[in-house]
């Protein structure tokens, strides 16, 4: 059976091009895993960076009045020519629909309608994931998340003040969104082994954390003056990072076959070629007649050798895609995906309502809330860099998550009383909550998902790695959806029933987690 790889050609020219050492030209795989590892970080990074600008306004779509009207008044004595950035406050501070008492609600439905369409969209996002080239799919859902980003935006330059213009985008972004997550996560998977997968992942997932802080800095720097730029720029870093994404994604390593030795015009012998072939097939070359006139161009000297034609033969049939309900079976998928439910219920809450409630209890600006807020961010980068390790030293992923989340809750009570006290306190307790919260939700959705994806019950198929990825960031997706929808409902009775009901949910994050080391 022969088969054509006009598809690989980029791939191939790519190896070309980084070789110089082989008579036939092959890239070391280190170089692959390296750009791999660089590259997804970017791309999930931009994702990140995308989600963040809409906690950073909160505080400016519903502003203090009071405070505002002062400002005004002050403003208003020293000169008469009113500013430009003040034209959209001359009548009301505050952005409608969100000027009425039940602003919290309100933005509390727009956190709801984009992680509701975000979690509902990742149980077919794997799907579709694992029967699509990977590159393409991921490079069309970021440039579609980038238009709908700006297009947030866009509602202030135009002075859009319908709310269901701002949930359609919300749920349209989310639905899109979807595309990322399975898509990294299988092509780290395909190109790291499980030696030191906790640590790898470790270090990588911390582009979640990144993409939060350098979004919660550009936001911060336009939020004051014109929060519309608070989205469109960040809406435009993820359109460009989807051409690079086009560019030079490489989604999986390619299986190297031995081809026999063959002598060149000038009798020298060439040393036995790799041909990289796809997943799935094994390459063999059959002697044919020499009357084939296939050429090499080699890069090295310039030397031309005669080929005979390749014959690829599929050695063995591809393994197929599995099903949903398959993935459900694999030991593990469904105990961690209930675990990471609570956990990412508390993580997307800090996400999504940390720099309003900094706003509110500190009495700080929204710039300052976003900038103080990103030391959240920070926290996450260790305690997930730190659970990675450990895990990889223990060999016991479920035992490290179970210990971060028992101290979690009780750090989070710590947080609700200390913040209180000023400034100082806040950004220790903010770092410690960080990486108390965020390790055990970077270890189950990275590490743990790609271990569950090359389960040794699957016998070798790899094709689940992007179905079981989905189903347990999907399931995690329904917490974050929930966490914070309740957190808008509860803080209107006050701030410290919504640290409540995260203290609940890292306890029954800890029930529900697997008891044993299964994977």
């Amino acid at each position: 059976m022969t088969h054509n790889y006009g598809h690989l050609k980029p791939q191939i020219h790519v190896m070309s091009s980084l070789s110089s050492q082989s008579c036939f030209p092959v890239c070391s795989p280190c170089r692959y895993r390296a750009l791999t590892f660089i590259l997804t970080f970017l791309l999930y990074t931009s994702f990140h960076l995308s989600r963040k600008p809409i906690s950073i306004v909160k505080s400016e779509l519903h502003k203090n009045c009071s405070a505002v009207s002062e400002a005004a008044i002050i403003a208003s004595s020293s000169s008469q020519q009113p500013s430009l950035s003040s034209l959209h406050t001359d009548v009301d501070c505050s952005w409608k629909p969100f000027d009425k008492s039940n602003y919290k609600q309100l933005l509390g439905a727009m956190d709801y309608s984009f992680l509701c369409a975000y979690a509902i969209g990742m149980y077919l996002s794997g799907i579709i994931g694992e029967r699509l080239p990977i590159r393409l799919y991921l490079t069309v859902g970021m440039l579609a998340s980038g238009v709908f980003t700006c297009l947030f935006g866009l509602g202030y330059i135009y002075n859009i003040h319908n709310l269901s213009f701002y949930i359609f985008v919300q749920v349209a972004n989310g639905l899109v969104q979807t595309t990322g997550w399975p898509s990294v996560v299988t092509c780290i998977g395909n190109w790291f082994g499980k030696g030191r997968r906790g640590l790898i992942m470790g270090l990588w997932n911390s582009h979640t954390s990144v993409g939060n802080i350098l979004g919660s800095l550009i936001a911060g720097y336009w939020v004051s003056s014109n929060w519309g730029m608070s989205f469109i720029v960040p809406g435009l870093i993820i359109i460009i990072m989807g051409v690079v994404c086009f560019l030079f994604l490489i989604e999986r390593k390619y299986i190297q076959s031995k081809v026999p030795s063959m002598l060149t015009p000038r009798g020298r012998l060439c040393s036995p070629a790799v041909w990289w072939s796809g997943y799935g097939y094994r390459s063999l070359l059959c002697s044919l007649p020499q009357s084939y006139d296939t050429e090499l161009l080699l890069p090295r000297d310039s030397e031309r050798i005669p080929m005979q034609p390749v014959v690829v033969v599929k050695s063995e049939s591809e393994p197929s895609a599995i099903s949903f309900m398959g993935a459900l079976r694999i030991p593990g998928v469904v105990e961690f995906s209930l675990c990471l439910l609570f956990a990412k219920l508390v993580s997307y809450t800090f996400l999504f309502w940390l720099p309003l409630y900094i706003t509110k209890a500190a009495h700080l600006d929204a710039k300052k809330a976003g900038d103080l807020s990103t030391l959240f961010d920070v926290g996450g980068i260790v305690g997930g860099i730190l659970a990675g390790v450990i895990s990889d030293k223990l060999g016991k992923r479920a035992t490290t998550c179970a210990v971060m989340l028992l101290l979690a809750a009780p750090t989070l009570y710590g947080f609700s009383m200390i913040s209180q006290f000023g400034l100082g306190p806040t950004i220790g307790m903010l770092l410690v909550c960080g990486g108390l919260v965020n390790g055990p939700y970077a270890l189950i959705t990275t590490a743990v998902s790609a271990d569950l994806g090359t389960h040794k019950s699957l016998k070798g198929n790899a094709r689940a790695l992007s179905t079981v990825t989905a189903i347990i960031d999907g399931t995690g997706s329904v917490g974050a959806a929930l966490g914070p929808l309740l957190a808008g409902l509860l803080s209107a009775g006050g701030w410290d029933q919504v640290f409540y009901m995260l203290m609940t949910a890292d306890f029954l994050a800890l029930l529900v987690r697997p008891l044993t080391s299964i994977i």
